[in-house]
């Protein structure tokens, strides 16, 4: 982009991404501080709402990025194949002294709402902050137009989202979660990646403490402490949000769900899905 430009970003997604490779934006959500990014800088923007990036926070909105990538002026002309075909001649274009690369990320469900919870709306970690080579690599990739470059140009925004939370999380002011705290510790994260990858097994406190090679009492202590609850109710939990999102996202019986995340029936995922969650899993399924 060349100065003047601001984008009204209107597409709804949970969570996006921002990095400048070029020049200098600024991010304005809500009526919340306008955010500056330098260049190398990463933002995190936990949507849905609408937000703002420009040259300037003082620099209205004149383009509108819908769900899609559609876009309009802000009267609503649509004008997404102008700027395909001839970014150039509307002052959007490769040679602009900004660029600006994003990702949107439509992530939805209980198990993705554990991390959008622990967000706050923008998150900003300077270059300094981020010491991966992704970006210089996505910097590259842009001006290489060969083949499957948009996959490539995916993929390295998946890489820098992980990178960028990583970054985020490791600053004190972050207040990580204790459940993403604790996979680093040597006794709590190899159980928390046993409890992740096997949900449907009958864990106990015991069989997680053999498993990882400590006393009962001593991993329960430990547990409760870095994650901050017990590691039945961590099992309960987890089980309760996966069983939420199967629910709503496929058509797969009760009975296979309550199988899926270590239940023996339908009823007995209905007994701890209503304790746990307040309805029953059909009427949660059916969003009532």
């Amino acid at each position: 982009m060349e100065p003047p430009w601001s984008l009204r970003i209107s597409d709804g997604a949970p969570l996006a991404l921002a990095t400048t490779l070029r020049g200098h934006a600024w991010i304005m959500l809500g009526d919340g501080e306008p955010v500056p990014m330098r260049t190398g800088d990463v933002a995190i923007v936990k949507g849905p709402e609408p937000y703002t990036i420009s040259d300037d926070p003082a620099t209205p909105p004149e383009i509108v990025v819908h769900p899609g990538n559609r876009l309009t002026t802000m009267d609503g002309v649509d004008i997404t194949e102008r700027m395909r075909l001839g970014p150039r001649t509307s002052g959007y274009g490769p040679d602009g002294s900004a660029i600006v690369a994003s990702g949107t990320y439509q992530v939805t469900g209980d198990v993705s709402e554990r991390l959008l919870n622990a967000l706050p709306q923008v998150v900003l970690v300077p270059r300094s902050g981020e010491q991966s080579p992704i970006m210089e690599l996505l910097a590259r990739e842009v001006d290489n137009e060969g083949p499957g470059q948009q996959v490539v140009l995916d993929r390295l925004l998946d890489l820098a989202l992980l990178a960028t939370l990583r970054a985020w999380f490791a600053r004190p002011e972050a207040q990580a979660p204790g459940w993403y705290r604790a996979q680093s510790d040597p006794l709590i994260g190899p159980a928390l990646r046993l409890i992740h990858d096997d949900p449907a097994r009958p864990w106990t406190v015991a069989s997680l403490a053999q498993k990882v090679g400590a006393s009962r009492a001593a991993f329960a202590r430990r547990f409760t402490t870095l994650v901050g609850e017990p590691p039945m109710a961590y099992l309960v939990g987890w089980r309760m949000a996966l069983a939420a999102d199967l629910l709503r996202s496929s058509d797969t019986t009760i009975d296979s769900v309550a199988r899926h995340v270590g239940y023996a029936n339908a009823f007995a995922l209905s007994v701890a899905f209503k304790r746990v969650r307040g309805v029953s899993p059909s009427r949660h399924r059916t969003g009532r």
